[in-house]
């Protein structure tokens, strides 16, 4: 029985060392991976923030097309030496405030429905002017969509309405008679934007020809899908035909959703 307690004692008291030496490198496993995927963490973090903030500047630019801005100038020149001075006037202060506002919100990630809709409109404004009236628009918000205290990422919708002005009320074969409208409503907690237009009928709403504004197009879906990744917004971009009674298409519809964002409602990420 002694010898047999003995051989106990043995074998319990040579495992004490590689007890503690084995906890010991599996602290030390354990703390270097945690740290190499905190580091992994924060490189995609920053990665993310840099393509994030680099899409915000491509958006910017975009809005900022020089050939709008050319061809505004020169609209208000016109007006000046047709001496419509009325005309001249009003395009001009449209033309500021769309400015200030385009600069105001450049660099903010989050902006009121408000906001937005008043560069929207503007820029609209502007385009009808500019083409004489070709096209006419209508903006109807829902009464449960709270302009002032509902968030938007900015610069979403206006490259949509430009490209469906550029693409496709400008070319319709009747210079007159255009007609696009922008609605905006609330589906539990869902934000719905869903701009229509009579213009030319296509299969895709990005195709390859022209100039393409699409370019600004890709940029907005490529900041929403990020900013939807970040705040968890699941947003979505689907674009299709409308048809009538005779299954025959008459007209183009787009629909961007996003969960709701209040100005109350955390957007921690």
């Amino acid at each position: 029985m002694a010898q047999h307690y003995t051989y106990i004692v043995f074998a319990a008291e040579w495992p004490l060392w590689l007890f503690f030496l084995l906890s010991l490198v599996t602290l030390i496993v354990f703390f270097a991976l945690r740290e190499r995927k905190i580091r992994r963490a924060s490189a995609k973090e920053i990665t993310k923030h840099h393509a994030l903030v680099n899409l915000e500047l491509h958006a910017f630019q975009a809005q900022m097309d020089p050939h709008f801005i050319f061809n505004s100038l020169n609209a208000i020149h016109h007006y000046i030496l047709t001496t419509s001075t009325d005309m001249a006037s009003l395009y001009l202060t449209r033309f500021s405030r769309l400015m200030r506002l385009m600069i105001g919100n450049f660099n903010k990630e989050w902006i009121s429905l408000q906001d937005e809709l008043d560069a929207l409109e503007l820029y609209i404004q502007l385009e009808q002017l500019r083409f004489d009236e070709q096209f006419n628009y209508q903006i109807n918000v829902l009464p449960d969509v709270n302009k002032q205290f509902t968030l938007i990422p900015p610069l979403i919708i206006q490259p949509y309405v430009q490209y469906a002005i550029w693409h496709r009320l400008l070319l319709r074969p009747q210079k007159s008679g255009g007609q696009l409208l922008i609605t905006i409503c609330k589906e539990k907690d869902r934000l719905f934007i869903q701009l229509e237009d009579n213009g030319v009928l296509i299969t895709e709403i990005l195709d390859s020809t022209g100039e393409r504004q699409a370019s600004g197009i890709d940029i907005a879906s490529e900041r929403l899908y990020m900013m939807s990744e970040k705040y968890h917004m699941q947003a979505s971009i689907k674009a299709l035909q409308i048809y009538d009674a005779s299954l025959a298409p008459t007209a183009n519809r787009l629909i961007i959703s996003m969960q709701h964002v209040g100005a109350c409602q955390s957007l921690a990420g």
